[in-house]
């Protein structure tokens, strides 16, 4: 494992992500809410592109839970059926509009350990739609923040709950707001998992990785 990078460095890290985008936005497609939910729910192991392709044509007419709910498990698989698990995921998003509807008064809630509750919605769902629909100061690791993390030194640990730790406690407060963006896009476009893009890297030589790429 990466040694831990210096938290002087830690500051100028998410400064120079922050000097290249300002105002990181995430790449799924939503209208409100429960539509962030639905969406991210469909995300686990598929693509924003490909889940944004689905629900282009769902959400205009399935934007509530009780929309959703009359479309029915299989009229919703037959908008999902190119997104991987989609049998699995329609039944959790048919069964998490039933509570919504019944524990919440049709809205979503806004903390985790309600969110948690909810038909198909982990730990890293909660945190992502607490941080972008609510404003909340969470961090949420998903594949690329955990490569990212630990490759660069910006927050090592040994599964996803320790680097959320980590990066909790070591992201500068005025960071933090944004920086699960910042990370996820940073992992996904240049600090790539089979070849990073070390070369056009704004935080290369801060980033203790000691497998750089120069071409």
């Amino acid at each position: 494992m990466t040694k831990a990078m210096k938290l002087a460095d830690v500051d100028r890290f998410y400064e120079r992500l922050w000097e290249r985008n300002p105002e990181p936005k995430g790449e799924l497609d939503y209208r409100n809410a429960f539509t962030l939910l639905v969406a991210v729910v469909l995300s686990a192991q598929a693509t924003d592109i490909g889940v944004n392709k689905a629900t282009k044509n769902l959400f205009p007419i399935a934007d509530t839970p009780e929309k959703m709910l009359a479309l029915g498990e299989d009229g919703l698989k037959q908008h999902i059926k190119t997104i991987g698990l989609f049998n699995a995921k329609a039944k959790n998003v048919i069964k998490l509009c039933e509570q919504l509807i019944r524990d919440h008064g049709s809205e979503v809630p806004q903390t985790r350990e309600e969110l948690e509750k909810l038909a198909g919605v982990g730990r890293k769902t909660a945190n992502v739609v607490l941080n972008i629909y609510f404003g909340q100061l969470t961090i949420a690791v998903d594949t690329h923040l955990f490569r990212v993390a630990n490759r660069t030194g910006l927050a090592p640990g040994k599964n996803e709950l320790a680097v959320e730790k980590a990066l909790m406690r070591r992201t500068p407060d005025r960071w933090r707001l944004h920086a699960h963006h910042w990370l996820i896009l940073h992992g996904r476009y240049i600090c790539k998992a089979r070849k990073p893009d070390c070369p056009a890297c704004p935080v290369n030589d801060i980033c203790l990785s000691k497998e750089k790429t120069t071409v």
